[in-house]
């Protein structure tokens, strides 16, 4: 389990294959919320909001980048919306 204490605002979240997923808005408890305006329905036009993924899928921090155990496809699927 990958200390997520180190997840700070603004860091780029990547999956395992390199593909940009997001950017971290916060860590809320075992979940990091991404930034609505980095968020895949704002590339097509829809509108952006809040995703979370589960922080247990962090596989490692690199500078400001943080890495998934997850490819970017898979943790798009695994995004759970804002209520």
């Amino acid at each position: 389990m990958h200390d997520h204490s180190n997840i700070k605002e603004h860091m780029k979240v990547v999956g395992a294959d390199g593909v940009h997923v997001g950017t971290v808005d916060h860590v809320d408890g075992e979940r990091i919320k991404l930034t609505k305006n980095d968020s895949p329905s704002t590339q097509d036009g829809t509108g952006g909001k809040h995703h979370y993924l589960p922080a247990g899928l962090v596989a490692t921090i690199e500078g400001d980048t943080v890495r998934l155990s997850a490819t970017g496809q898979n943790a798009v699927d695994m995004f759970e919306e804002a209520e």
